[in-house]
């Protein structure tokens, strides 16, 4: 199963007890895990923690963030038989082989916007569009930018 958080796709390599919630993984989720291709998230008291490690051959990193280590995360860490998930980040290669290249395009497009405006305004949804309708999509969106700003100040 893939899966998509703002610009980010992953896949779920497991789901253990159904842990996996659409929902919850977004409201936890944090750009700290940006750096990470593994995400584990468990469950204890219902509350969801999510703790990112790095690939088993890089170099610098610390041993008990590694891939290999997981399972002795979840013994040591975790509450014993809680209900826990694994995520591995996809690269640019796998996401076009998914889905095409214009998410890719429409992603890139979203990073770019990212570091010109916060995380907070930038558009979680990737749609497949054409360069047409990507100037007709950012032609209607220059007017409500600013009612949506007084709609996120409001909600904090």
């Amino acid at each position: 199963m893939i899966i998509q958080t703002g610009r980010h796709y992953f896949e779920v390599i497991e789901n253990y007890r159904e842990a996996f919630n659409q929902e919850m993984f977004d409201h936890r989720y944090s750009e700290i895990l940006d750096r990470y291709p593994y995400i584990v998230g468990d469950i204890g008291f219902e509350q969801l923690r999510l703790r990112g490690f790095f690939e088993d051959n890089k170099k610098g990193s610390e041993v008990n963030k590694r891939f290999s280590t997981i399972q002795d995360y979840l013994l040591e860490y975790c509450n014993f038989g809680c209900a826990y998930f694994v995520l591995r980040r996809l690269n640019e290669q796998e996401v076009v082989k998914h889905f095409g290249a214009e998410v890719v395009i429409a992603a890139n497009t979203l990073q770019q916007d990212s570091t010109k405006r916060t995380e907070s305004e930038v558009p979680v949804q990737l749609e497949k569009q054409t360069q047409g309708d990507k100037q007709q999509q950012n032609e209607q969106e220059e007017p409500t930018k600013n009612k949506d700003k007084t709609f996120k100040y409001f909600q904090r």
